[in-house]
């Protein structure tokens, strides 16, 4: 499990240089975007229930066939395991882009997912699908996005720092874009 420091570390190391300009310049950009970053892992982390709750049931709505008898999330014992699940996935992605490094999320949450989820007769659509729905609301927080309008009585606005969150919302698009090439 790796940081973005460590990062750099172990690809010097790999090349038997020293840190290059790019890189120091590259990590004082990461330290200069510090604040964004935990604004951004703390906007996910502050709705992670509602984040996979809204996926899980996302999913469901598009395949009414998963809460019928026979169907992955019936009986309550799956449902509650695929909130579960998604919730994992949801923190390992954020544990990703609080440390800017995807190994994290690849060693302790990827690595043999899909063949466990195969094991297990998990439809991976499915899971896909939920994710993708994970990923929209989790970018939208990060760019504090959301209005009253779509929240309703219980809208939040987290109040993200003032400033352009492109590169952050695309690093997060990346560690949930993982998660999806992995299960399909």
């Amino acid at each position: 499990m790796l940081d973005a420091f460590s990062r750099a570390v172990v690809s010097a190391d790999a090349s038997t240089s020293v840190l290059s300009g790019a890189d120091i310049s590259s990590l004082k950009g990461f330290l200069a975007e510090g604040n964004k970053r935990l604004d951004a892992v703390n906007a996910i982390a502050s709705n992670a229930s509602c984040i996979v709750s809204d996926a899980v049931a996302g999913m469901i709505c598009e395949n009414q066939g998963l809460i019928q008898a026979g169907g992955n999330c019936y009986p309550n014992r799956r449902m509650a395991a695929c909130l579960r699940d998604a919730e994992i996935v949801l923190r390992y992605v954020t544990y990703a882009l609080l440390s800017g490094d995807a190994s994290v999320l690849d060693d302790r949450c990827l690595n043999g997912l899909k063949e466990t989820y195969a094991a297990l007769g998990v439809p991976t659509t499915s899971t896909v699908r939920a994710v993708q729905i994970m990923k929209a609301s989790s970018l939208a927080h990060i760019n504090d996005s959301n209005t009253e309008a779509n929240g309703g009585k219980r809208f939040r606005k987290m109040g993200s720092p003032q400033g352009d969150c492109s590169a952050l919302t695309s690093e997060a698009a990346s560690y949930f874009d993982r998660v999806i090439s992995a299960l399909s």
